[in-house]
């Protein structure tokens, strides 16, 4: 998917991103050159119109590398795929071939219509009719990547419920992008809020919508999507190489990293077979939970294996606790959430412990 020399070159590079914190415009820059920007486009658009398992593929290969790399690629492809299947060939024709060649950025404001605003009263963004109009106005938490982009796919509620998606272009009267935030990790994706104030949308923006769930209307991913697990099990792949590489030594401890890497090419190959929608695939909720759990226990495996040393600031042991949290609060469904939680309590291994007598 992508040249083993240019994920050897990002995975050299993973290690300053977090100090620097700036976006990594030189990775984005690589994955321009291999293509990497037309996974989901069309090949009228000049993309490579992969399938799913193909771009699970790719996911897994460029987290290994470098998962912020990886992750503000899924938001570049989210926005994309709403592009995709807009309908609006103008939208299309405008932008799908130069995001294909790499040559402008595009990314998504929509994490308001499902997690993270789930628990708060009211809409995020306000999308009041006017005509053919409409005009957002409200605040949008999560948008990554936003300095960075030309155009974002963002999402309103109109007074009557419904919701819509509507391609807007930084440059537009309203749009406020506020300073990024400062992360436990993946502070590079360069990830924060921005405004709307009265921003009018025609209906040539109009991705999709208006409708009740409209991030459900074409959707290929969304929360707890394969994708979310895809990253989370790359990443693990360098983890366990670098846990490998602690435990050399002690040979009685090679049973413990066999177990570990059944269990990761276990989770891959469920991955890929729900990708294809095999009979008895495991649901993506499924997979989620056992990726976040897997990749936490890789993380604590391979602090515990490095000992001091993997406590400093930097070392990669401690960017993996770092990285291995992310996967609890990026779109994570709520019931995975949950059950994650009853792991870390060990309800699911309470009869391993043998309570005291009473004397």
């Amino acid at each position: 998917m992508i040249p083993p020399a240019m994920l050897t070159e990002l995975a050299s590079w993973r290690a300053d991103l977090e100090p620097a914190g700036e976006w990594p415009a030189r990775q984005m820059a690589r994955l321009a050159e291999a293509g990497v920007f037309g996974w989901l486009i069309p090949r009228r658009w000049g993309g490579s119109e992969l399938d799913e398992p193909e771009i699970l593929g790719g996911y897994l290969e460029l987290s290994d590398a470098c998962l912020t790399s990886a992750f503000i690629l899924t938001q570049f492809n989210a926005a994309v795929q709403k592009l995709v299947t807009c309908g609006c060939e103008l939208l299309q024709e405008t932008w799908l071939p130069r995001l294909a060649r790499g040559e402008c950025f595009t990314t998504v404001g929509i994490s308001h219509l499902t997690t993270s605003r789930s628990r708060g009263p009211g809409s995020a963004v306000i999308a009041e009719p006017g005509g053919e109009c409409f005009r957002l106005s409200g605040h949008i938490p999560w948008v990554t990547g936003a300095n960075a982009a030309q155009l974002i796919v963002v999402g309103g509620t109109a007074p009557n419920g419904e919701q819509l998606l509507a391609a807007i272009e930084t440059t537009a009267p309203g749009l406020t992008i506020a300073p990024t935030q400062t992360f436990l990790a993946l502070t590079a994706s360069q990830t924060g809020s921005i405004e709307l104030r009265d921003v009018t949308i025609r209906p040539e923006q109009i991705v999709a919508g208006p409708a009740p769930e409209v991030l459900k209307v074409g959707s290929r991913g969304g929360t707890g999507s394969l994708t979310t697990s895809a990253l989370a099990l790359g990443t693990s792949r360098s983890t366990l190489r670098a846990l490998r590489d602690e435990l050399r030594q002690p040979p009685s401890l090679e049973p413990v990293i066999s177990q570990l890497a059944d269990e990761g090419r276990l989770l891959e190959d469920a991955l890929f077979t729900a990708s294809r929608g095999q009979p008895g695939a495991w649901s993506a909720e499924q997979i989620r939970l056992r990726a976040n759990s897997y990749i936490t226990r890789l993380a604590q495996s391979s602090l515990a294996a490095a000992k001091g040393t993997g406590f400093v600031s930097g070392h990669p042991a401690e960017r993996a606790i770092r990285e291995a949290m992310f996967f609890y609060v990026w779109s994570c469904p709520q019931t995975v959430v949950l059950d994650n939680l009853q792991e870390l309590a060990c309800r699911n291994v309470e009869d391993r412990f043998v309570k005291p007598q009473d004397s």
